[in-house]
């Protein structure tokens, strides 16, 4: 991490007065009360971002500083996601190179210790379609309806049946099954068919914000998509899930916010099996009082679990209930 940021410190002061700008963007998640947010900044739904400075030690001491100025929130687990510097990237300038390399940022925090300028927002609102854990959401079906007619519109036979093919495997048509992890590729054939604000399409075509979505600053919602799609991926070979809970947690509350993370449901006899059979928590010796009903065994991350399963992995079942 010090080599790479030595060398973009290089980069920058080769390229000074060159139009080329790199900023540090955090997609930062927590889940309060079984519903997954991400912090926003002011009030233009934007992420925590801020310049990566020559002073900063590294980049992920670069990010921190920026998040902790912007919103008065120290971050804990912090994994780099991904570098945008497409030259179409929405909102840059054609004489201006925009750089903006991402992290994924996930805290136990709860959701009001942030600063009076900074939000948390469901990751839903965003992406309306993405959480089925009732079912397929009515913006799927809306949204699916729109792509048919998009795919339909294409200038020749063979792109109408590549459009069709792409919008049937991300939205889970023609007898297809839904998969989470496509997050980002649902997003982007959204913008593709011009179905979502950012993408500047016919304000008279525009969908409602049930449907497509809030928009956001600039690509900081693509951006969010592949923190989104990253974190869906991750819980299923990595025991990431417990940087999001609290100390001591009941089944039902580390079962429940897996579900929240990957927007369906899951088989709870599998997950327990699983979790258990993996040595992952260890019980407490307390008992929750506050399930509204029977009292709850409490139990913990065992952190030693991390040196065990560093090569093998740890799989959570992400099977249908």
């Amino acid at each position: 991490m010090h080599d790479q940021a030595t060398r973009l410190r290089k980069t920058i002061t080769a390229r000074k007065g060159r139009g080329i700008d790199v900023d540090l963007i955090a997609v930062v998640t927590a889940v309060p009360d079984g519903e997954p947010c991400v912090l926003t900044q002011g009030q233009r739904d934007a992420l925590p971002s801020g310049p990566f400075e020559l002073s900063h030690r590294s980049l992920q001491s670069g990010l921190r500083d920026w998040v902790e100025q912007q919103t008065g929130h120290p971050l804990g687990y912090i994994e780099q996601l991904y570098t945008f510097a497409d030259r179409d990237r929405v909102g840059a300038r054609r004489e201006q190179r925009n750089i903006s390399i991402s992290y994924l940022a996930l805290t136990r925090r709860e959701a009001n210790a942030v600063s009076r300028e900074s939000h948390w927002k469901s990751w839903y609102a965003y992406f309306p379609w993405e959480d089925h854990r009732s079912g397929a959401p009515e913006a799927v079906k809306i949204l699916r309806r729109r792509l048919i007619a998009w795919a339909k519109g294409a200038s020749s036979v063979a792109a109408r049946r590549e459009r069709r093919q792409r919008a049937a495997i991300a939205f889970a048509f023609d007898d297809r099954a839904w998969n989470e992890d496509l997050t980002l590729q649902r997003y982007e054939l959204l913008f593709e068919a011009g179905l979502v604000e950012e993408a500047g399409g016919d304000p008279s075509t525009t969908l409602p914000a049930t449907v497509s979505g809030k928009a956001m600053v600039s690509d900081h919602r693509r951006i969010l998509a592949t923190g989104i799609a990253r974190l869906r991926a991750k819980i299923k070979y990595r025991p990431v899930v417990f940087e999001l809970m609290r100390p001591s947690f009941t089944f039902l509350h580390l079962q429940q916010t897996v579900e929240a993370l990957a927007g369906r449901l899951i088989n709870k006899p599998n997950f327990r099996r699983l979790v258990e059979q993996q040595e992952l928590v260890e019980e407490t010796g307390e008992t929750a009082l506050d399930t509204g009903g029977r009292p709850a065994k409490l139990y913990r991350f065992r952190r030693n679990v991390l040196d065990d399963r560093a090569i093998a992995g740890t799989k959570l079942p992400l099977s249908r209930a």
